[in-house]
């Protein structure tokens, strides 16, 4: 980066600009916008492609977060108008793929490059990761955001069981498509910056649109883990005074599904995490 200022300075408006109008908007609050500024920034003043995608995620996330908000607020307990997030919930569903994004900077600066596995294993990896990262990220939330609103009555994925709307680990047809078209907003925005920043060879240009499909299948992929995981280490109950599935057991709480080991962040992180290294061995075998 210390090789690139006027990228660097272009990273820190831009971060600075987002977050804060995110803040203004309620997306965020003041721990989020500032954990917010900094994992964008990072991304940015590394490789325009990797802020791509990252701001692919996060502006469509935050549209779709908002989108049926009131059927959302009688369905979830946690429910946050605008969907604010705090730090917590910015790096859960970043730090990662931020940790990736430095180990590329320090293997490679800011070069962009050409996914081929025959230049450099490591960073094809590194690479892929990345994509498998966000493209879980967005899954998962269009996933939620867009399945919970559909008239579709959810099936608990462990047993295929009808289960309330809210339930950790239900899922819809609706809501899976939703994951594999989330992942490959991730993938366009991965290969369509690459056409103005990067020149590859024939063969190599032409394989860089397998990873639209890739990340279409890391969205899906990443989306089924973590219901996987919601429906198995996260707890689920049945709240009878609020008349909402809850997230921790209780006294007028009748237990759905799942136990009380991890959290909507944990199961997130776990997710990317299983996601990320998914994609970056496919990446391998492909590319």
């Amino acid at each position: 980066m210390e090789n690139q200022p006027l990228q660097l300075l272009i990273a820190v408006v831009v971060s600075l600009l987002i977050a804060g109008n995110s803040y203004r908007k309620h997306s965020l609050d003041v721990s989020g916008a500032f954990a917010g500024f900094f994992v964008m920034a990072v991304h940015l003043a590394v490789n325009y492609r990797f802020g791509a995608m990252l701001l692919a995620f996060f502006f469509t996330s935050s549209k779709l977060t908002k989108l049926g908000e009131e059927k959302k607020r009688s369905i979830d307990a946690e429910f946050k108008a605008g969907g604010q997030r705090n730090w917590i919930q910015v790096f859960s569903n970043s730090a990662i793929a931020t940790i990736l994004v430095i180990a590329f900077w320090k293997l490679k600066s800011s070069q962009d490059i050409c996914l081929d596995s025959s230049e450099s294993y490591i960073i094809t990896s590194i690479v892929g990761g990345i994509i498998g990262h966000y493209s879980c990220s967005n899954g998962d939330t269009w996933s939620s955001e867009l399945g919970v609103l559909s008239e579709e009555q959810p099936r608990l994925i462990t047993t295929f069981k009808v289960v309330r709307r809210g339930t950790n680990g239900g899922i819809t047809k609706a809501g899976l498509q939703a994951a594999a078209a989330a992942g490959s907003v991730i993938g366009l925005a991965f290969v369509l910056p690459g056409f103005f920043t990067k020149s590859c060879t024939n063969d190599a240009f032409w394989k860089q649109l397998l990873v639209i499909a890739l990340a279409a299948l890391a969205g899906l992929t990443g989306s089924l883990i973590d219901s996987l995981l919601g429906a198995t280490l996260q707890y689920s109950g049945f709240c009878s005074v609020r008349n909402k599935v809850v997230s921790k057991p209780g006294p007028t709480v009748k237990r759905i599904s799942g136990l009380s080991i991890l959290d909507n962040n944990g199961v997130n992180v776990v997710s990317i995490l299983l996601t990320s290294m998914l994609t970056a061995f496919v990446c391998l075998y492909i590319f």
